[in-house]
């Protein structure tokens, strides 16, 4: 039987990604054994591309399957229709079926960039409605529903808001009864012990790992199951990572340009840089806190540069990085700099106008604030007056350079 690298449980704590787990010794024991595991992390494909946030568990997954173990990749086909109440205020959208199912397929590719689904141990995607369609309900209620206490799951954080807010539906509470059968069911026809997560999907976790248990006594069984979560990747406000004032880090290539990516990244809150390193990255802790202890600005710059590379690959990390030095320390090659073409039937063009439709600023009332607050440079000098005229006269050879804020440019062409 092939072994597993036993250092992947020190790997974890030393770079913070196990923050809860019903059975921590277990999980040490278990994996500094040597003995592959079989653990899934599951998503419910609510969107058609995935952006950087919704990458933290592929990332975990990542360095579970490089030690050797097994990786399930549960798609919720199921549950999407349903949509996890977690943290919410009010209810989700529900989706069509059909939605989902071309959810996933638009993102499997995206995940071949954090796992290998070929080879000696490839990850396995699973779909939930697999196993629920035809699931019949007096059934379900009979082998799932029975364990579950209303009390105590009403109790439960991932139903609080939904509480106060007065509008949590029994369709939703059927959520987590819903995810507890997962693990059970991925147990039984895989051999899978261990579900990982995000933090806030503690409670659905420990759900089904107490589910296993009184199904354990119900059936005169003894079958451990373990389930852990890495910490939520959070921003000073509390709100998760992924987005920025100018929208999704898209993981997808046809959705946002190298540059915006790699700014994207740059642009991750101080306090999160070490996390997204440590997510990210295969850069030793030590080196990284000394790194953002000496420089925090050039740790952000070797952080975009280093997950740029890893998602969208060597060239467009370079490509991004020089846009990023013409801009801001006029050397490098502007050739790569995002771009926005012109023609002289376009011009005469406000300013403001001109802002909009680069997408430098998501509207006009922003950009005309933008103006009045010295936050705009034309060419690199400051213009105060959103109805400025851009003209022919504003482009050298061709070119004129607006710039947003320290972070945000574009290179009009006028063709």
């Amino acid at each position: 039987m092939k072994t597993t690298d036993t250092k992947l449980y020190s790997v974890l704590k030393e770079r913070g990604l196990l923050y809860q787990c019903t059975d921590e010794e277990g999980l040490k024991k278990v994996l500094e054994s040597g003995m592959p595991v079989t653990l899934y992390e599951g998503s419910d494909p609510t969107a058609d591309s995935l952006h950087i946030g919704h990458c933290v568990p592929y990332c975990i997954l990542r360095r579970f399957q490089k030690a050797g173990h097994k990786v399930l990749l549960l798609m919720g086909g199921a549950t999407a229709c349903i949509g996890d109440p977690s943290g919410r205020s009010e209810a989700r959208n529900i989706m069509s079926k059909e939605q989902i199912a071309s959810n996933i397929e638009k993102i499997k590719d995206t995940l071949k960039i954090f796992l290998d689904f070929d080879g000696d141990n490839p990850a396995i995607i699973v779909n939930n409605a697999d196993w629920f369609k035809g699931y019949d309900y007096i059934d379900f209620m009979r082998e799932v529903g029975v364990h579950f206490n209303v009390n105590k799951m009403l109790s439960n954080e991932i139903y609080a808001n939904r509480i106060e807010e007065g509008g949590l539906t029994f369709f939703e509470m059927g959520y987590m009864l819903m995810q507890a059968y997962d693990f059970i069911h991925l147990n039984r026809e895989y051999g899978c012990t261990l579900q990982y997560g995000g933090a806030d999907q503690w409670g659905n976790i420990v759900a089904g790992v107490e589910l296993q248990r009184k199904l354990n006594f119900a059936n005169g069984t003894d079958i451990q199951v373990i389930g852990a979560t890495n910490p939520l990747l959070l921003t000073p406000e509390g709100k998760k990572m992924g987005k920025t004032e100018k929208g999704a880090i898209w993981i997808d290539k046809d959705k946002i340009s190298a540059y915006d990516f790699y700014q994207g990244v740059y642009q991750t809150p101080d306090a999160c840089v070490e996390m997204m390193f440590a997510l990210f990255t295969d850069i030793p802790m030590d080196e990284v806190r000394a790194l953002i202890n000496e420089n925090i600005v050039n740790a952000k710059h070797v952080l975009s540069y280093e997950i740029t590379k890893f998602v969208r690959g060597e060239e467009d990390a370079k490509i991004a990085q020089e846009a990023s030095k013409a801009l801001f320390t006029g050397a490098g090659n502007m050739d790569n700099a995002p771009t926005f073409e012109v023609t002289s039937a376009d011009l005469p063009c406000s300013l403001v106008d001109m802002l909009a439709n680069t997408k430098l600023v998501t509207s006009k009332s922003e950009g005309r604030r933008m103006c009045e607050q010295g936050g705009v440079l034309v060419n690199g000098e400051v213009q105060k007056d959103f109805n400025y005229q851009i003209t022919t006269e504003n482009f050298t050879d061709g070119v004129c350079i607006l710039k947003k804020g320290k972070k945000n440019f574009m290179k009009v062409v006028l063709k």
